[in-house]
């Protein structure tokens, strides 16, 4: 591996030398590439924050859905998304399942319950979309409710957005052989077997039927919303992609120029990690 003189002054930093002793082995390209990820994932923060202050003070409304097969990674990126913002300005919501009256509810309703106040930026850890795929998969709804759902739900977005909220879609897509490696790495982890739920001991069997109901969502219901598919089999490069992608895609303004330190937006994003 060739070393260049940015590299080096990349390493002969902070964050460069902490990225090298955190590293099981002696490895330049792993330190080099975790160094350059987290300069990276730092100054998207920062625009982040730009974006959410531009919300606040203009009264904007934001949905962000994070989606994806259990254990791709969508409550890390959420993580790392909201790191810097505020708490008052922002929710995570990860409904649990229904309860009795929520049962007997339009579906829709208790999502709408969640949806941001003037000035709010909301990100879903799992949405509506749970009848999409989740739940026919599994079992936790009829065909019938499954079919009224995605009769439904493009007009439920459409008017959504009527109403002035600026919604977004990811899919954190991961390969079978990644899913199983995760799941492995969860059991083994003191601190992080007790995400593996019963769904997730399923996930693996029910890898067709998932995917079969995955594709049927990108078929039908990208009518008012598209979906952003992120690739991520490797965390930190699907991390950068969704910000990367909620940047773009909200339209945003720096009001004062000159309190901006570091690089303008488009050169940020234009940039590579790899």
């Amino acid at each position: 591996m060739t070393i260049s003189y940015k590299d080096l002054n990349l390493i002969n930093t902070k964050k460069g030398l902490e990225a090298l002793l955190l590293l099981d082995q002696w490895s330049l390209r792993k330190g080099l590439r975790n160094i350059k990820y987290e300069k990276r994932l730092q100054r998207l923060q920062e625009e982040m924050l730009i974006l959410q202050q531009w919300v606040a003070k203009n009264n904007k409304k934001v949905v962000i859905l994070f989606e994806g097969r259990d254990a791709a990674g969508k409550g890390g990126a959420i993580r790392r998304v909201k790191q810097h913002l505020p708490p008052r300005a922002i929710r995570v919501v990860a409904l649990p399942k229904p309860n009795e009256t929520e049962l007997g509810q339009w579906y829709f309703q208790r999502y709408i319950n969640k949806l941001p106040n003037s000035g709010e930026i909301v990100f879903f850890d799992r949405s509506w979309y749970n009848r999409a795929i989740v739940e026919p998969v599994n079992g936790f709804c009829t065909m019938k409710q499954y079919h009224t759902f995605m009769s439904q739900v493009n007009e439920f977005e459409h008017m959504i957005q009527e109403s002035g909220i600026y919604l977004l879609k990811l899919y954190f897509s991961i390969t079978k052989n990644e899913q199983q490696r995760r799941f492995k790495d969860i059991i083994e982890s003191p601190l992080k077997k007790w995400k593996y739920s019963e769904v997730d001991k399923k996930a693996l069997s029910l890898w067709d039927e998932y995917t079969k109901y995955k594709e049927l969502m990108f078929e039908k219901t990208q009518e008012s919303a598209p979906w952003k598919i992120i690739k991520a089999n490797r965390k930190t490069n699907a991390r950068i992609n969704a910000l990367e992608y909620i940047l773009k895609k909200i339209p945003y303004e720096v009001k004062d120029h000159s309190k901006i330190k570091h690089k303008p937006f488009h050169s940020i994003i234009a940039e590579d990690i790899d």
